[in-house]
């Protein structure tokens, strides 16, 4: 087992030798990854760190094992994590790789009960990092593969106190993040033009407030709501739910009236179907299942040590 993991990690890492290993890194806030992070320890350990006593503090070696295919991501938070507890992490793999299994990705080094107050956390984050990344990547490859012009987005159906790093998977793939929060961009859905009365009079009073610099967009079950939106100023519409046939027919029209108006599909669309939602003019496909519902991929912490295998494989009967 012992070769066929070095061979491995030997053929991912040959022509590499990588100091920064995140491409994107420098695009998260430091100081909100901070207290992210720091949040996560203290909800981990509110006390004392009694299997911490057990191992004491000697400098020791883990190897961070990837055992499940997948897309790298999550790099930043997993450093960050380490980082905190006085330990070093050494890439051996680019974020944004896929890895096959079973392979070396990196080495944690510092104080050993460090390394394993930090290891759950970590290997959490990057987990669901690379399960949200890995969806990303095979929705990129197929806009690619049929050559459609627009842009695949998530969703703000993320999960609570996580959404910076499943935001952050997606850009690890090329994938758009849609708006992060409801200050960063005005979406007004059933419930604000139900409420509102008037899609109209939604948009112009979301424009009073936002100004020029912000975007409105408006989710539309019609024609009529969504020229109405877009004729109030609305950026953007949103056909909810549409049939693909509907769908094409109705952004085809919206584009001869508003040529500079951007058309977001939405609703029911998922891999086995979305080549059904391309077409020259729609311009967005959102989907809600790049951040919820994803599966996640499977890494392991193991401390090195003489005689002990790190990939921990299957105990069988004798």
């Amino acid at each position: 087992m012992g070769k066929v993991l070095n061979l491995v990690t030997k053929s991912l890492c040959s022509n590499a030798r990588f100091k920064n290993m995140s491409k994107y890194s420098f695009i998260l806030p430091e100081i909100t990854v901070r207290n992210l992070v720091c949040s996560w320890l203290k909800e981990d350990l509110p006390s004392f760190d009694i299997g911490g006593f057990v191992v004491g503090e000697r400098l020791e070696t883990a190897v961070l094992l990837c055992k499940s295919r997948g897309v790298l991501a999550g790099v930043p938070f997993f450093d960050k994590v380490f980082t905190e507890l006085s330990c070093k992490v050494e890439w051996q793999v680019a974020e944004g790789e896929l890895l096959e299994p079973v392979c070396k990705v990196a080495k944690v080094t510092g104080p050993v009960n460090k390394i394993l107050l930090g290891e759950r956390i970590a290997l959490n984050c990057i987990a669901r990092a690379s399960g949200v990344a890995t969806v990303a990547r095979r929705f990129a490859e197929l806009k690619k593969k049929l050559e459609w012009h627009g842009e695949i987005a998530g969703t703000r159906k993320t999960t609570p106190g996580f959404r910076l790093v499943e935001k952050y998977a997606l850009v690890v793939c090329g994938v758009s993040t849609h708006r992060f929060d409801l200050s960063s961009m005005v979406m007004l859905k059933d419930n604000h033009i139900w409420t509102a009365g008037d899609v109209g009079k939604a948009v112009k009073e979301a424009k009073s407030v936002g100004g020029f610099s912000i975007k409105v967009e408006v989710e539309c079950r019609n024609i009529v709501e969504a020229k109405s939106a877009a004729s109030a100023g609305a950026e953007i519409v949103m056909l909810d739910n549409f049939e693909p046939s509907h769908l094409h027919k109705t952004a085809e029209a919206l584009k001869t009236e508003f040529p500079n108006l951007i058309i977001e599909a939405s609703g029911g669309i998922r891999e086995q179907n979305i080549s059904d939602f391309f077409g020259p003019f729609v311009d967005v496909i959102s989907i809600g299942c790049l951040t919820q519902g994803y599966s996640t991929i499977d890494f392991s912490l193991k401390i090195e040590k003489d005689g002990h295998n790190p990939s921990n494989p299957v105990v069988r009967a004798d």
